[in-house]
């Protein structure tokens, strides 16, 4: 089964907030991890595919079937909140099974297809347990048990690892995982956590103000944003004002740096985005944008580091005013295990020009099947 919207818009009374012609496609199997900040309109989203919402404008298509007047309860759609909403007074079989029982299944039936679910969850023996009894990781595991125990034709996921504590929700992303491949359901799996939604999406979708600004696999959506917007959001990023002065070349506060312009024009106003992990430390002198300076502030994180890089142009500026702060045009962040001592270069071939506007409306390409 597969989810598409087309065009899907939906405001809440006397605002502008919700979500605009939103465009998207989620393949059978495949899970599409959704971020943006706060308000960006991922939980209206979800809502408005479970029916939970009426839509206001678009389609919502449910294997190919336009499901908008089709009541939440018949859509045939599994659901994961953040809080779980497990039913305290059922035990861990009674919670699996109550989809189940409302789809007006025998308890035979019901119950084996509960304790399927139970063991594929890696609950077994904790069936007559009540959710009080339960770690917060369990309860997890109840939770996505009972969406998927009537087998939906979707999955829906809002959140439902923020209220673990980090080195648990880790654990469970690869579990989640499993169980969703296994079920086939086509999955929106909507999260706070870049580093979440990059782990376990087969792509990732980003919504600004209710606006989707690109959609990608987790690789290329890093390594190639689409817009400025993406660029600030997704991951840690250098961004520097830039001209382009050549085919190839932008000139920027840190100088004249040799980067793919494509065919924007002599003069054009752009951005330059440069990854930490693009600064290379103490490169030969011939390398390619190689910038002279000192290191900066050092951020131990265990495997790497995270380091600031002051160009010589603000390395002067500082010596001259001790205790003064440079620009952030002049400083890059960057991130190794090894820290610069006199220079760093940045590869061409991974620096992203960008136009200072965003260009247009995203129009999300096809999933691969």
């Amino acid at each position: 089964m597969s989810i598409v919207l087309e065009q899907l818009g939906y405001c809440y009374p006397d605002t502008t907030q919700g979500v605009h012609a939103l465009s998207l496609e989620v393949a059978p199997g495949e899970l599409l991890a959704v971020i943006g900040a706060s308000g960006c309109g991922k939980s209206t989203m979800l809502r408005l595919v479970a029916g939970l919402l009426p839509v206001q404008a678009g389609r919502v298509l449910i294997d190919g079937q336009d499901v908008g007047a089709v009541p939440a309860w018949h859509r045939k759609v599994g659901m994961v909140f953040q809080s779980y909403a497990l039913f305290p007074h059922l035990d861990v079989l009674g919670n699996v099974a109550y989809g189940l029982r409302m789809q007006g299944m025998d308890r035979v039936n019901r119950e084996r297809a509960a304790q399927r679910m139970i063991q594929a969850v890696g609950l077994g023996g904790l069936e007559g347990r009540r959710p009080s009894q339960l770690s917060g990781g369990q309860q997890q595991r109840v939770a996505l048990a009972r969406a998927l125990a009537f087998r939906p034709s979707v999955l829906l996921l809002d959140e439902p690892l923020a209220a673990l504590d980090a080195h648990l929700r880790s654990q469970l992303c690869d579990e989640v995982r499993d169980v969703q491949r296994a079920s086939g359901a086509a999955t929106l799996f909507v999260t706070h956590d870049q580093q979440e939604a990059l782990m376990l999406g087969d792509r990732v979708a980003v919504l600004h103000e209710g606006y989707l600004q690109q959609v990608d696999t987790p690789r290329a959506l890093y390594a190639r944003p689409a817009n400025l917007t993406v660029a600030r959001f997704v991951g840690h990023a250098n961004l520097l004002k830039a001209t382009v002065i050549d085919s190839g070349r932008v000139a920027t506060a840190l100088g004249v740096l040799a980067a793919e312009t494509g065919r924007r024009s002599k003069g054009a106003a752009v951005h330059l985005m440069v990854r930490p992990e693009a600064c290379r430390p103490d490169p030969d002198r011939c390398a390619a944008n190689r910038i002279e300076g000192v290191p900066g502030r050092v951020r131990f994180l265990g495997a790497t580091c995270r380091w600031d890089f002051v160009a010589s142009a603000a390395a002067e500026a500082l010596a001259a005013s001790p205790g003064a702060t440079p620009r952030s045009t002049t400083t890059l962040l960057c991130e190794g295990p090894v820290v610069a001592t006199s220079a760093v270069s940045l590869a061409p071939e991974e620096l992203v020009v960008l136009d200072d506007h965003n260009a247009g409306s995203w129009r999300s390409p096809p999933p691969q099947s």
